[in-house]
């Protein structure tokens, strides 16, 4: 047995050509149409996506915690502060808003530019003054910041496979 008949493809040869390697399965016709709904999967969780639809959301955020705040950080460029909504209530910050088309060309060509609403939701840790949240907008970067309280509110340590005495 040579390694050649380990190898699963077939040669085609012509009388002019080298040989051009196959595999069996590429000659069935739904070969190219599974090669095709498999690119366009590929595609759609490779693509950012809106609403936080898919593997990845939009806008991006930062998130940065120290011992007097919380800093909340997004990039929205092309937003103005009032295409934006910002909402906090029982621990959660909630981003909002819609981009909206500049031009209202219907005989536009390409874009890779998006459009349309956008939603995102952040968890707050405890301990955040929800009443004293402050944000700004500056140059497509809304950045939110969120004091924690002067009283630290630490839960109970339970402690695992711990013995109970009767």
């Amino acid at each position: 047995m040579s390694v050649r008949d380990l190898i699963p493809w077939g040669r085609q040869t012509s009388s002019n050509q080298a040989p051009v390697p196959y595999r069996e399965s590429e000659m069935t016709p739904f070969f190219g149409l599974r090669r095709e709904i498999d690119r366009l999967f590929d595609d759609m969780f490779r693509m950012p996506t809106l609403a936080g639809v898919g593997t990845m959301t939009w806008p991006s955020v930062e998130v940065s915690d120290s011992e007097r705040e919380i800093r909340i950080s997004a990039e929205i460029p092309g937003l103005s502060e009032k295409d934006v909504e910002l909402t906090v209530h029982d621990g959660v910050l909630t981003l909002r808003g819609e981009k909206k088309s500049q031009t209202e060309d219907k005989h536009q060509g390409y874009s890779e530019r998006w459009y349309g609403r956008f939603e995102r939701r952040i968890g707050l840790p405890s301990g955040v003054e929800e009443e004293k949240a402050q944000a700004s907008f500056r140059d497509g970067v809304l950045t939110v910041t969120l004091p924690k309280s002067a009283e630290e509110t630490s839960g109970r340590r339970i402690p695992i496979n711990a013995e109970t005495k009767h």
